[in-house]
């Protein structure tokens, strides 16, 4: 029972990791679907779109990730005896 905990915790701890990164996928997940549902856009389109849609957002999400690292102070190193 403890495993199906930890790896239940593991699971959401991924998506509420990275709040922004998150809604922004689910963000285009539905436009995608809208899109083919509703508008009259070839399916083939709509997953053009997700595919750039979702390449956009995780290009954006590193980017931020780095200028974050690289405004960060360095860790201490640690004396190991």
């Amino acid at each position: 029972m403890t495993i199906l905990k930890d790896v239940v915790a593991e699971l959401v701890g991924m998506f509420v990791g990275d709040a922004r990164l998150s809604a922004a996928i689910l963000a285009i997940v539905a436009l995608a679907a809208v899109l083919v549902e509703f508008a009259p856009v070839d399916p083939l389109i709509g997953g053009g779109a997700l595919l750039l849609g979702c390449l956009a957002v995780v290009v954006e999400a590193v980017r931020r990730a780095a200028l974050r690292a690289a405004v960060a102070p360095p860790e201490p190193p640690v004396d190991r005896i």
